[in-house]
């Protein structure tokens, strides 16, 4: 925006009558050896300011909550699916010496429960690697590119499950599946935090996080009808075209601005001179203070620094955030909870169809899990937002939620699966969801406001990859082991129901803890000048520079 177009004469005249003369206070003339610096002029030559005039990008906040929440569906539709009867199957049987060929993942390559569960979290190892190196690479990278790197990665991924032949390579697909969830869960909720209306943002981050209970409902109905009436590799294939428009689109779209790694966000409500002015001065002062320390590192340019160096300062400010992060107790508290949370929901996703089948002889099992997935999990996750917001949203407050949330979903839940009737389990087990599910908006939003902004992706990418390591990933292998010793998959829920429990108490400890928001901290922490040029907001309007 800032161009340098001639060098001012003693008598302040320029020497194309289009170019303004900017001085650094609007009552003094400009001194000598100023720059004259480009302002956009209107028709008459006047200076021309930011205004309604100026056309904004078709992105509103709304149309970027869209496509984040259906590129979220889409990664839970994929974990749906894998977890559905269609898809993942069952392994061959026999009795009385007539045995009767398995179907599914788990009936073509043989698979023993524990294999299985290690199956459906392998993807754990991709996201484990790339979210801290997709978090600390936004700094100083253009955000959507990452995105569209990591949602090709998962394109590819997810046909290359449909294309494999044994374990070991549908596992080695589904870690790369990882990759392409890591370049999104990081960035996607701060940039919903950002735009989302300030008395609603607990609601917005709901709307964003009921994708998951969501996805993960179509994705049983998906990979059950698509499994039984055509393939459980079609189903792959099926999710890789769905989200190879969105993997294109991140390539494609405008870069985006995020609170705390841009100063100029500030600025918005100055005027085109005064800003044009001010970061040309910027600049100046910038390159006289680099002069002035130290007259060699001028003649270093950065880009002669060698790959290991830059890993190795890439690697220390990360270590650097991250201390800072993990020192924060009410952020490590939050998580906790999260951790105890979804062991529990991500062994409930996993296992819930074969269990369903099991203790209710359920012939559809996919589709009555999902139907009441879906509509527990998008009135759930909805109400828990509304309510947080409506009870002012506070940290505090949200802990207050989680904690009373959690413990009565543990209640209903537990009692559900001590029913031998379906009508009662069904009846309370959907009551104990929506509860469950209610914690889903304001848990993230703890996450994002209990961190200096500049910290918000490395704090969502910290907590995912721990509820997941912790969480959701072990969960599902060893409920398979404990199915395997015990033999009874009513006993098995009920033992992993408890665990609710410990997430409601670690959540109440939460509640008298000192927190500070930090959401409108000033940011010091920001990129550097040089990292600017890829962080242009998304959402504000373009200002012309005259050619």
């Amino acid at each position: 925006m800032v161009e340098e177009v001639s060098e001012v004469a003693e008598s302040g005249s320029t020497a194309n009558p289009d170019v303004a003369v900017l001085p650094s206070s609007p009552s003094l003339p400009p001194a000598k050896g100023e720059m004259a610096i480009a302002a956009p002029r209107d028709a008459d030559g006047n200076l021309e300011h930011p205004s309604s005039d100026s056309k904004p990008s078709w992105f509103t906040p709304k149309r970027l909550l869209v496509i984040f929440c259906i590129i979220n569906m889409l990664n839970y539709i994929d974990r749906g699916a894998i977890a559905s009867n269609g898809v993942n199957g069952s392994h061959k049987t026999c009795t009385n010496g007539t045995c009767t060929s398995g179907s599914g993942i788990q009936g073509d390559f043989d698979l023993t429960y524990f294999e299985d569960g290690v199956l459906s979290s392998a993807f754990m190892v991709g996201l484990l690697v790339a979210s801290p190196i997709f978090a600390s690479l936004a700094k100083n990278h253009n955000p959507f590119r990452l995105i569209g790197v990591g949602l090709l990665v998962w394109t590819i991924a997810t046909a290359g499950c449909g294309c494999a032949f044994n374990f070991w390579l549908i596992t080695i697909c589904r870690m790369l599946v990882g990759v392409g969830e890591a370049s999104f869960i990081s960035l996607a909720a701060p940039f919903i935090d950002d735009n989302a209306p300030v008395a609603q943002k607990t609601v917005w981050l709901a709307v964003f996080y009921m994708c998951i209970p969501t996805g993960i409902a179509i994705g049983y109905v998906y990979g059950g009808l698509v499994g039984s009436h055509l393939h459980w590799r079609a189903a792959f294939w099926g999710e890789s075209i769905l989200m190879l428009p969105f993997a294109i689109l991140g390539f494609v779209i405008k870069p985006l601005g995020l609170k705390g790694f841009e100063s100029s966000e500030s600025k918005s409500t100055e005027t085109t001179d005064e800003i044009v002015v001010q970061e040309f001065q910027d600049e100046q002062n910038a390159k006289s203070e680099m002069q002035a320390t130290n007259e060699d590192l001028s003649e270093k340019a950065p880009q002669k620094f060698s790959f290991v160096e830059r890993i190795l300062n890439q690697l220390a400010r990360f270590c650097k955030d991250l201390k800072v992060l993990l020192s924060e107790k009410v952020f490590v508290v939050n998580v906790l909870g999260y951790i105890a949370y979804n062991f529990v929901i991500g062994a409930y996703s996993y296992w819930g169809p074969k269990a369903g089948y099991d203790i209710y002889h359920m012939s559809n099992a996919d589709l009555m899990f999902g139907g009441i997935t879906i509509v527990c999990g998008i009135f759930g996750t909805l109400a828990g937002g509304i309510v947080l917001d409506l009870m002012t949203s506070t940290i505090s407050n949200a802990f207050k939620l989680l904690s009373g949330a959690t413990f009565l979903g543990a209640v209903f839940c537990f009692s559900a699966f001590c029913f031998k009737s379906l009508y009662g389990y069904i009846a309370f087990f959907a009551v104990g969801e929506i509860l469950v599910f209610a914690t889903q908006g304001p848990v993230n939003y703890i996450c994002l406001h209990c961190v200096h902004p500049s910290l918000r992706p490395l704090s969502m990418a910290m907590s995912t990859v721990s509820i997941h390591i912790f969480g959701d990933v072990p969960s599902s292998p060893l409920v398979g082991v404990l199915q395997d010793h015990v033999d009874n998959w009513r006993e098995s829920a009920l033992i992993l129901t408890s665990i609710l429990f410990v997430a409601s108490g670690i959540w109440f400890i939460g509640i008298f803890l000192k927190s500070v928001d930090r959401f409108n901290e000033d940011s010091e922490q920001g990129i550097l000048s040089d990292d600017k040029s890829n962080q242009k907001p998304l959402l504000n309007v373009d200002i012309k520079t005259p050619e």
